[in-house]
């Protein structure tokens, strides 16, 4: 073997798989189309396609601006019945829910102990009327007497001292009827009492109206020694008070004659409209929160209000009527008596910048008093929109 026979023949170059070729180009791809949607998604993340723009259509109607506050309605003219003097309770004429006239008869005490008094302060009285006839008549033979000693005196057929003693029965008579005439008028004042006293065992209306409460029973004994024990209490229920309590910070804004109208809880659909009749000055304190009384009176022949019902009172302190109402949102910045601008979006889709002028708004409406028409349309601030959708609407709340 020759040494050209040990050289190795030179080995044949390797050729990549296809199949190699194949993963690397569906890589790539994959690579291209990544980067592609990236660059599209930051596309559509940062410059979003137009939105259609929110709008509200302008309806004329009142705008109020109101203060608010619960109230309790209660009967104006009311009533407690009492016994002015103790006893038990015979009878009771009447039963909750009764109407009553002034002067009619509710209940009856035990009258014996007051009839026994009666009649013994009268039998006195006539005692007294019957000494007062016996001291007269001892007093007219005392004068007489006396008549006579001057008589005789001046003759001198008797002394001074029978003169002096005959004058001293005649005045000694004449006081002791003065006496008892003071006694007499003590007696007559002392059976006036009794007599009033037993009228009490009568227990009569004061007023009319309806009994609204009864707190005793048949057989009870009352004791009027301390304080006059309540019967019942009649009130009349034709006419209500609603004692709507006010803060401290709203009151300033009440007088008599305000506006208002009020709901109740079982009705809130009805209405009642009138006026503060009175502010009373001395403030209640409830947990530290210092509330006002305000009085209002509201006729009720229709019986639709009874005692201790809640009332939602709204007092009226100032009213925009028949203007154009817009959100508020859809101002500028929505304050009072200021020159605002609106968008207005007109029918051939295109919008205006036009300037309007608020006359009075709550927190979520405002009355424009020129520059907008019933029927118009406003374009409203897109919900959530960032800078480029015109930054952040300013807002002005009234209290409601």
């Amino acid at each position: 073997m020759t040494d050209s026979d040990t050289l190795k023949a030179p080995a044949k170059p390797r050729r990549r798989s296809r199949s190699g070729r194949r993963w690397l180009l569906l890589l790539l791809a994959i690579v291209l189309v990544g980067a592609g949607a990236a660059v599209y998604g930051r596309d559509l993340l940062f410059d979003p396609a137009p939105v259609a723009p929110r709008t509200a259509t302008v309806e004329r109607g009142t705008l109020e601006r109101t203060v608010t506050s619960l109230g309790t309605i209660k009967p104006r003219d009311y009533v407690d019945v009492g016994a002015q003097i103790s006893g038990q309770i015979s009878k009771l004429y009447v039963q909750i829910g009764d109407q009553v006239q002034q002067g009619d008869l509710l209940a009856e005490l035990d009258a014996r102990v007051q009839e026994s008094k009666v009649v013994a302060n009268r039998a006195k009285l006539a005692d007294l009327s019957a000494q007062l006839r016996q001291r007269e008549a001892e007093r007219q033979l005392a004068r007489q007497q006396h008549q006579r000693n001057q008589r005789l005196f001046s003759a001198k057929a008797i002394s001074e001292d029978e003169l002096q003693i005959g004058a001293a029965s005649l005045a000694v008579a004449e006081a002791s009827i003065e006496s008892l005439k003071a006694q007499i008028d003590q007696a007559q004042a002392t059976l006036d009492a009794d007599v009033t006293n037993l009228g009490y065992t009568e227990i009569r209306a004061p007023m009319s109206g309806t009994v609204v409460s009864l707190d005793a029973v048949e057989g009870q004994t009352l004791n009027a020694n301390q304080t006059a024990p309540i019967i019942l209490q009649i009130a009349d229920l034709d006419t209500m008070t609603v004692w709507a309590e006010v803060a401290e910070a709203d009151v300033v804004l009440l007088k008599p004659g305000t506006a208002l109208y009020f709901t109740t809880l079982g009705m809130p659909d009805r209405e009642w409209y009138w006026i503060v009749r009175q502010v009373l000055p001395t403030p209640e304190v409830v947990n530290d929160v210092v509330l006002y009384n305000a009085l209002i009176d509201i006729d009720n022949t229709d019986r639709a209000l009874m005692s201790e019902m809640t009332a939602q009172v709204f007092f009226v302190l100032d009213r925009a009527e028949n203007l154009p109402l817009v959100p508020l949102a859809a101002l500028s910045a929505g304050r009072e008596g200021k020159t605002q601008t609106v968008t207005v979006m007109k029918p051939d889709g295109t919008q205006e910048r036009r300037p309007v002028e608020v006359r009075l708004s709550n927190r979520t409406t405002a009355a424009v008093s020129s520059g907008l028409e019933g029927g118009e349309q406003v374009v409203l601030p897109v919900s959530g929109a960032g800078p480029r959708a015109g930054g952040r609407p300013g807002g002005f709340g009234a209290r409601l």
